[in-house]
């Protein structure tokens, strides 16, 4: 396969981002929350949640995206075909830069940048990969 078309590149980046925004949203919204009251969840049940919640939000920024497509059951049906695979992969390296940088569910200044970079990084491959391979992509 070749590896070297910009343009496949510049569309699994731009894939890539979008997916990256709705999985943050989620992701970091939860860690935030449970950040800021008093729990008694350890932090891999956060980090737990929020992957879940970043997977949601997502799925919901999709959804949104596409009604300019495409009515909301199809909108919902193509968000929800997405590749998972890309998504968990992007969330679970948000949550292990997390967990290895500042012991997990912690967000800081410093630290959200590097999950940024992690998670979107981390599936770029896979995502311009398949859409080399099967030109099948999120938007």
């Amino acid at each position: 396969m070749n590896w070297n078309c910009k343009s496949t590149w510049k569309r699994a980046k731009s894939n890539t981002l979008w997916c990256l925004a709705g999985c943050s949203i989620g992701d970091f919204g939860t860690i935030f929350y449970f950040q800021n009251i008093d729990h008694n969840w350890n932090n891999f049940e956060v980090m737990g949640l929020a992957i879940i919640n970043g997977l949601i939000t997502s799925i919901i920024l999709e959804t949104i995206i596409l009604l300019k497509q495409m009515d909301f059951f199809s909108s919902l049906k193509t968000a929800l075909g997405m590749s998972f695979i890309s998504m968990i992969g992007m969330e679970i390296a948000m949550n292990l830069t997390d967990l290895l940088l500042t012991g997990g569910a912690m967000l800081t200044w410093w630290v959200v940048p590097i999950m940024l970079l992690a998670g979107f990084y981390t599936p770029l491959p896979y995502n311009y990969w398949r859409l080399k391979k099967y030109n099948v992509s999120c938007h």
